[in-house]
């Protein structure tokens, strides 16, 4: 049985990502868990998790493209760019055959601005950091929040659904993307007011929400005891070389050696009966150089 590796739970809403951490704690018995990005507690979905020794090649979890399913409603933006905050400014809502025709031309050419490298402005309720301190906790004092636009990239837009006052879309992106911030300017850009209404993260890099463990299954001792089974981080580290090592290799990684590359790549995991040891980096002369060990700790995979 693996006591070390990846765990993917479907968040339900009303739970901060840290809530997750904590509940993940207890049924794996241990402090070692991390996250691969977090959801906002309103927001529902993908939370990628790493268990003990696992926690070290989070830096290297391809967690792009991210994939979201939204609800935005129009008609009302508020403080928080989602449903939990107070109405800041409302606006009549776009007419309801253009939000039930995705190929009309206004909600077209709106999103064709909100799609590919876009300056965003973030929401002023989001954990950006402004003289040291969170935007959030700033905003929750009432004090203005003036956030500089971050670069992001939107891949694609889907339109799944619409009703006469809200539109139901997929929306891939890269990290750093705010849906909440994106639903606020396509309200704006049709010339009306919208905020995100619900918000599910689908998946994120190779990990699907489909895979994902809900949350009422991750009882105390439930990954130490197995009914719950942790996953291999080779298929969330991308496109990296895979290395399996022999009695040389596993003995010169011990000593902190390099060890010989026979495998094409720029970067590698090591692996040790078929376990992750370490992160490598390929150098001159058809070499691996150890950038993560993990050997002496638990199993990675």
């Amino acid at each position: 049985m693996m006591t070390s590796g990846l765990l993917y739970v479907d968040k339900p809403a009303g739970m901060t990502s840290h809530d997750v951490v904590s509940v993940v704690r207890r049924a794996v018995r241990s402090k070692r868990v991390g996250h691969a990005g977090t959801l906002d507690p309103f927001a529902t979905g993908l939370l990628v998790l790493a268990v003990n020794s696992a926690t070290r090649l989070l830096p290297y979890v391809v967690g792009e493209p991210k994939v979201y399913e939204a609800v935005i409603r129009f008609g009302c933006e508020t403080n928080t760019d989602d449903r939990t905050g107070e109405a800041t400014r409302e606006a009549n809502t776009p007419a309801a055959d253009l939000l039930a025709n995705p190929d009309a031309s206004p909600l077209r050419e709106a999103i064709a601005t909100l799609t590919g490298q876009l300056a965003q402005v973030p929401p002023s309720f989001s954990a950006k950091h402004v003289n040291g301190e969170r935007a959030y906790a700033m905003a929750r004092r009432g004090e203005v929040v003036d956030l500089p636009p971050v670069a992001v990239h939107v891949m694609q837009w889907e339109w799944l659904a619409s009703s006469p006052q809200s539109l139901t879309v997929r929306i891939t992106c890269g990290g750093g993307t705010y849906i909440r911030a994106l639903a606020r300017d396509l309200g704006r850009a049709l010339g009306s007011a919208a905020h995100c209404e619900s918000l599910r993260r689908i998946a994120s890099g190779a990990a699907h929400v489909a895979n994902a463990e809900p949350l009422e299954r991750l009882e105390p001792g439930s990954i130490v005891d197995g009914r719950v089974l942790l996953r291999s981080p080779l298929s969330a580290l991308g496109d990296i070389a895979h290395e399996p090592l022999d009695d040389v290799g596993i003995a010169a990684l011990g000593f902190g050696r390099r060890v010989a590359a026979t495998t094409a790549g720029l970067r590698g995991a090591l692996l040790w009966n078929d376990m992750v040891v370490a992160i490598a980096e390929r150098t001159a002369g058809d070499w691996w150089q150890p950038r993560v060990v993990m050997l002496g700790e638990d199993a990675a995979v």
